[in-house]
């Protein structure tokens, strides 16, 4: 009987040197990084409706875990679309827990559950999740893009995820994760687990461009011979390098990988089995050992394989629950691909993958003839609601008094209320809050959010709280008139949450009616 054996991971110097790419990640120029979704899905994420994220819907800014739980948060509901573009290191120490009724969140991971039609997207400088993972339970209609995911433990410390960088569990549709990094730093005996993991009833997802190192595992599909509910999963145009094992795992269900390149597999690579099928097209396979078949059960599952290369690959002797593919690896089943695809030639192959996949690269993708291109972004949508009209009335803020949570050096927090769109408050960083106070309570049912000339469209997303009990009255995105039941109170709280830079907020006026 064939074990695998504990992790030791090959640790070249080039490979090495590789795993500082989050560093690096955080030095590129802004136009090295995706301002917006670029691209549309591909593989099964078109399928079963297809895979849009947040398209239509707001865009936020975001730099701290707790800001991305935030706009989850603020939404009206679980499945309003969002785009939340994310900037910078997110990691346990600005990733807490936050509360509302279109979110699930919790401190330690970025909890994507119960959720739908959000997508997270790196930008400007990148973002990086320092071993801090990302967990979709419940959910549906997400887009993870440009992003690294790096050294996430389920033991030691500290601990996110349950060891993987990016997990989809529970009832989970149609997921697309595009040109991201995803490396560990060892295997299970290091206090790592899976790169990429799916499981419980999990379908119709597309891993593309997207590099996978340095990890005893890369992925599964599937947590047990008996939980077979998975599948419908594409995987194309990744990097696979210094993984032992899993690359992916498929337990049941229906996987397709094309023109990927595999290098340094130690131990095992593709692994079929309790009935699974992968369909293996076109992929270039380096310096590795049984990269596929069926390992470590007697529970079997198939393959179909054409156009592979296979370059200095080892193959060792079949065993009664360790059975390789090679050393001539034939089909032995059919698989029917229900979408259009492109295949660059197994030739191609490393080429085509080293130019393109991962985070920060341009987001460069194939032409299916061997060469890449650059897609056109899509544009970062508008909020379709309608400005309303100047509030009638009197300014209340005027006979106000003001505080806030914090404020940028020569800013004040009374310039919100001295009636001039010449002076303004900033906060001290991207988000912040402002309150109009006054000293008895007073009935207000407008705020009209006004940013100083020059600085128009930066407040993204914000809350609008009584002051007195910290209940939200409203929320939404871009600055304007908000309105809201009649409250009678004594201060009235603007809370910005998300913003492109840091906001100038001239006046919070506010109004009886």
């Amino acid at each position: 009987m064939k074990l695998p054996r504990p992790v030791a991971l090959r640790l070249t110097a080039g490979i090495g040197a590789l795993a500082l790419a989050g560093a690096a990640a955080m030095t590129l120029s802004t136009s090295e990084a995706s301002a917006a979704v670029t691209g549309s899905a591909t593989g099964y994420a078109t399928q079963n409706g297809g895979t849009t994220g947040g398209a239509g819907g707001a865009t936020v800014r975001a730099t701290t875990g707790t800001q991305i739980h935030a706009a989850l948060c603020n939404r009206a509901s679980a499945d309003t679309p969002i785009t939340i573009e994310v900037e910078g290191t997110i990691n346990h120490g600005n990733t807490t827990k936050v509360s509302g009724d279109s979110c699930n969140t919790a401190a330690g991971v970025i909890e994507l559950k119960q959720i739908s039609n959000v997508t997270l997207v790196g930008v400007g400088n990148g973002a990086v999740f320092d071993q801090l993972g990302i967990h979709i339970r419940e959910s549906s209609n997400i887009i993870i893009q440009n992003v690294t995911v790096q050294n996430v433990k389920k033991s030691g410390s500290p601990t996110s995820n349950g060891g993987d960088a990016i997990g989809m569990e529970s009832d989970v549709r149609n997921v697309w994760v595009d040109h991201t990094n995803l490396l560990a730093s060892g295997g299970e005996s290091e206090g790592y687990d899976g790169l990429f993991d799916m499981k419980d009833n999990t379908q119709y997802v597309t891993l593309s461009y997207s590099t996978l190192r340095n990890s005893g595992r890369g992925g599964l599909i599937g947590s047990s011979e008996t939980e077979l509910s998975n599948g419908y999963i594409t995987f194309h145009h990744n990097l696979y390098e210094n993984i032992d094992s899993r690359a992916p795992l498929l337990r049941g269900g229906t996987a397709h990988m094309y023109n990927n390149y595999y290098v340094s597999l130690n131990e095992s690579g593709i692994n079929s089995r309790a009935g699974a099928k992968a369909k293996v097209d076109n992929n270039y396979f380096k310096n590795s050992k049984d990269v596929l078949g069926t390992f470590y059960t007697t529970a079997a599952g198939s393959w179909q394989v054409s156009g592979n290369t296979f370059d200095n690959v080892t193959w060792s002797a079949a065993e009664s629950d360790y059975k390789p593919a090679g050393p001539n690896p034939v089909s032995n089943t059919t698989v029917s691909i229900p979408y259009a695809y492109k295949l660059d030639a197994a030739s191609c192959v490393p080429g085509v993958v080293g130019e393109t996949a991962g985070a920060n690269k341009g987001m460069k993708v194939s032409d299916g003839s061997c060469s890449t291109q650059t897609p056109t972004p899509t544009p970062t949508p508008t909020d379709p609601t309608p400005t309303p009209t100047q509030p009638s009335g009197t300014n209340l803020s005027l006979g106000g008094d003001t505080d806030g949570s914090s404020k940028a050096d020569g800013t004040s927090y009374g310039n919100v209320r001295d009636g001039s769109m010449t002076t303004y408050w900033s906060p001290s960083g991207t988000t912040g809050s402002v309150s109009v106070k006054w000293g008895t309570a007073t009935s207000v049912s407008k705020a009209n959010i006004r940013e100083a000339a020059g600085a128009t469209g930066r407040v993204k997303a914000w809350r609008l709280l009584n002051g007195d009990t910290g209940a939200v009255l409203t929320s939404g995105t871009g600055a304007g008139v908000a309105s809201f039941p009649a409250t009678s109170l004594k201060k009235l709280t603007l809370e910005i949450t998300g913003a492109s830079a840091t906001p100038q907020v001239a006046e919070l006026e506010t109004y009886a009616q």
